[in-house]
């Protein structure tokens, strides 16, 4: 098992390995490879027209059902309306609504943590993008999560029967355009979905811009924007995740609010949430637990063993590591009392931290600069408790 695998904590699924399971993933390997047929089936327009639509709609299905709603809660509909989006978001055959708002709610839960299950940061792309679908421990959601929608039992019918929405989708398809229909009409429009959707998982926690501090890696991303229907909007979802929009300002294209707007006019959705004006403004502080994410993320660039070894190399035949042992032999307090009062050279400087801070988060905030502070707190204590333990080991060999 690998180390990033080894740091992921398994809350509800401790008998779990994080490995691959190659069995789950060949329906969805052999779908990309059944995409060679187009080249015998051809394009017709019946089959593009069938692709585009679908496309549209089961993206929407996904962004503004599975995410903005089951996930967010970011508007109100009714319990028809309500069953309609589920059935439309299991058309692009992404697991049921329940398991995806789990997944999606453990997402916001634990970002770019360990415990994320799609982290860029500690998994890698491919994992993010699709990877950890397959893997046991972190494809299996907290279904206590989304106890407001389990109570549902039409909305668990669709979880239990989640393939057949996007089967049927593919009989009609047949049906309508033959083979050329169910390849191009169903078929490439399903990969396509897939792809767009994937995307704000991986690429866009690693490509963008960030206008808010989240305390992890999610970007604005024009480009995810368009191609997700306004998914790509990544950092202002983060920031305030509770709206049913993601484009933020008017220049930010975000069709699938353009399009809960229209059904808001026909009254099948309502109390659209918008951010408030503090939100836009940026003048949201951010919470400790922001503060600590980004200190933590700052602090791990730097190795407290070697730090702590370059000190003890260092103080070799001084008096400092004599008294520190001293001090540690009587308390433990004692011992961080007088770490506390010595300089730490070999600590990073200021500088460091900060370049450190401004390549992974890329914005000025005034919060950036708590978490740098916060980070140097964290490093001086985590290389304290190091010496003082390897001071007390040292004291009881030679006692």
């Amino acid at each position: 098992m690998s180390e990033k695998t080894k740091r992921f904590r398994f809350p509800q699924n401790q008998h779990m390995d994080d490995h691959f399971n190659w069995w789950n993933f060949m329906p969805m390997g052999l779908m990309h490879v059944a995409l060679i047929g187009i080249w015998w089936t051809g394009f017709t327009w019946t089959a593009v027209a069938m692709c585009v639509f679908l496309y549209v709609a089961r993206v929407f299905g996904i962004t503004a059902g599975y995410h903005r709603y089951f996930s967010h809660r970011g508007y109100k509909t009714s319990r028809t309306f309500q069953f309609v989006l589920a059935f439309l978001g299991a058309t692009a055959l992404q697991k049921g609504p329940l398991w995806w708002a789990a997944k999606h709610r453990e997402h916001h839960r634990d970002t770019d943590e360990p415990e994320d299950a799609h982290s860029p940061r500690h998994y890698g792309f491919l994992d993010a993008h699709v990877g950890w679908v397959y893997r046991e421990a972190r494809s299996s959601p907290d279904m206590d999560l989304v106890k407001d929608f389990s109570k549902y039992p039409e909305i668990r019918w669709i979880e239990r029967h989640q393939y057949l929405p996007g089967l049927s989708v593919a009989v009609l398809c047949f049906l309508i355009g033959g083979w050329s229909g169910l390849l191009v009409g169903w078929l490439l429009s399903t990969i396509l979905v897939y792809h767009a959707t994937f995307t704000i998982n991986s690429l866009d926690h690693m490509f963008g811009r960030q206008r808010y501090l989240t305390g992890d890696d999610s970007r604005n991303n024009w480009l995810m924007a368009i191609l997700s229907m306004g998914e790509g909007w990544h950092n202002n979802h983060h920031y305030y995740p509770a709206t049913a929009r993601n484009g933020f300002f008017w220049w930010e294209f975000d069709p699938t609010y353009y399009m809960l707007l229209g059904l808001e006019k026909i009254g099948l959705v309502w109390n659209l949430r918008q951010p408030p004006k503090s939100i836009l403004a940026n003048e949201k502080p951010p919470t400790q637990k922001i503060i600590d994410k980004c200190a933590t993320y700052i602090a791990d660039g730097f190795s407290a063993d070697r730090i702590t070894a370059n000190l003890r190399a260092r103080w070799e035949g001084s008096h400092i590591m004599e008294d520190l042992r001293g001090h540690a032999r009587t308390k433990w307090s004692a011992a961080e009392a007088y770490l506390a009062e010595i300089e730490l050279p070999d600590l990073p400087s200021a500088d460091e931290l900060k370049a450190r801070a401004q390549k992974q988060f890329k914005i000025q905030h005034e919060g950036l600069d708590r978490a740098i502070e916060r980070a140097h707190d964290m490093l001086r204590r985590s290389v304290s408790h190091r010496l003082i333990e390897q001071a007390r080991e040292e004291r009881q060999q030679h006692a």
